[in-house]
This record gives C-alpha cells, structure tokens and sequence, in this order.
C-alpha cells in the first residue's frame, strides 16, 4: 500500500503578523515614543497592530518635515529590504501603539516560503509607490486647499479597506502645514473655512465629514500624456 504524501502546511497569514515567533517580536510605544531614528541601523521592517505612527524626515539644517501618518495593518521600514544600510526617517508613535518587528532574514524567509505573505507585502508596496506619485501631483498641481482636504481624508482613512475612522487625534496644524508644504497660518484659514461649510467639525480633535470628498473630487486636474 503506497504511503500517504506528507500534508501540506498552510501558511497562517494572521498568526505571522499577528504573534511572536522566530525573528518576530511585538513592543507597545507611548505616545511621542521612537520606534527608530534617522541614522539607526536598518535591519528590519515594522507592521501595526494598533495605533497611529509619524514618519519624520530631519535635513542638515535641522529642519524637520512630515512625510507620513501610518495606521493600523501598514508596514514600514521597508527601506531595509533595498539594501538600505541606515534609516533615511524617524518613526515615531502618535498614540500608543502596538508593533511588531520583523527581523530582515525572517522577511526574506516568508516571501520564499509563503505565497500569502508575499502577496500582502508586494500590495502594500506598490500602494506606497502610487501614494508617492499621488502626492507628488498633488503638490504639483492641487491648490494648497484641496491638498489639505485630501490630507485629511488619507488621515481619516477614507477609500481604504474597512469604515473610515473620522476622529483624527494628535494631529497638530503645524504637522499639517508640514505635511502639504503650506504654512501654519494658511492651515488656519482653510481649516476654519471647512468647518463653516460643514466639512469638518474641530475643536481640539478633527472630525472628518463624507462631504470634504466632493472638495477634492470636483474639478480634478487632468493630466496629458
């Protein structure tokens, strides 16, 4: 009688992400925490569980710049498996957060022996390669008005997988201004005007309304190849 082929193991995507294991740990961060600065080593990539996470880059000139507001199922620290020797940003946690941290070869690893896994990480980076170019012709293109509306709908999750999460916290007006390339005071102008249209409701908290969508979706500029 011949014998039965050995069952294959399926691959448990949520358990990987989800749970401790070789070159895999999960650390909580408090709020204004680093997770890695500029400059660290970069031997890793990082995922969240829970909570909000700034992405901050500092020039020579000591002037610092927001480059991303992560959340929750995202990745980041990606760099590393480029063959980036240093960290190009500082990750910091905005509220207190979950993480897990993937050691290189435990990435590497899972690409080759897991399909799913693979799939996910390969999604997740062209999702950020297209929110680079989107980011890039909104600087180039949109008003300083319609790229502040639109960073808020990223900021409240709006047209990603799931509910949009409408409550935006610790989400100061200069980090705004630095995230679109504007000032503080124009920040303060557009935000009071979208709160008389009925856009948003703020008072120390920013609440995201459905209808800031037609702002950015009216008139969008049209590029000519």
């Amino acid at each position: 009688m011949a014998s039965k082929a050995p069952r294959k193991v399926e691959f448990d995507l949520h358990d990987f992400l989800g749970k401790v294991g070789s070159g895999r740990t999960i650390a909580t961060y408090r709020a204004r925490q680093p997770i890695f600065a500029q400059g660290d080593a970069a031997d890793s990539v990082f995922f969240i569980q829970k909570g909000r996470v700034k992405v901050t880059v500092i020039s020579e000139h000591g002037k610092e710049a927001v480059v991303a507001i992560l959340s929750k199922n995202e990745f980041f620290g990606e760099g590393s498996m480029a063959g980036q020797k240093r960290r190009m940003a500082t990750a910091t946690a905005m509220t207190e957060c979950e993480v897990m941290r993937i050691e290189k070869h435990a990435v590497v690893h899972a690409l080759h022996s897991a399909p799913s896994f693979a799939d996910i990480f390969v999604k997740h980076l062209l999702s950020r390669t297209l929110r680079v170019e989107e980011d890039l012709v909104d600087q180039l293109f949109n008003s300083s008005e319609k790229r502040l509306a639109r960073c808020l709908l990223l900021l409240a999750n709006f047209g990603k997988e799931g509910l949009p999460e409408p409550i935006i916290a610790n989400v100061s007006q200069e980090m705004l201004a630095e995230m679109i390339g504007t000032t503080r005071s124009r920040v303060s102008f557009f935000m009071n005007r979208f709160r008389k249209l009925g856009l948003i409701s703020y008072n120390g908290k920013i609440e995201v309304h459905s209808s800031l969508l037609n702002l950015v979706l009216h008139e969008q500029p049209q590029i000519k190849i």
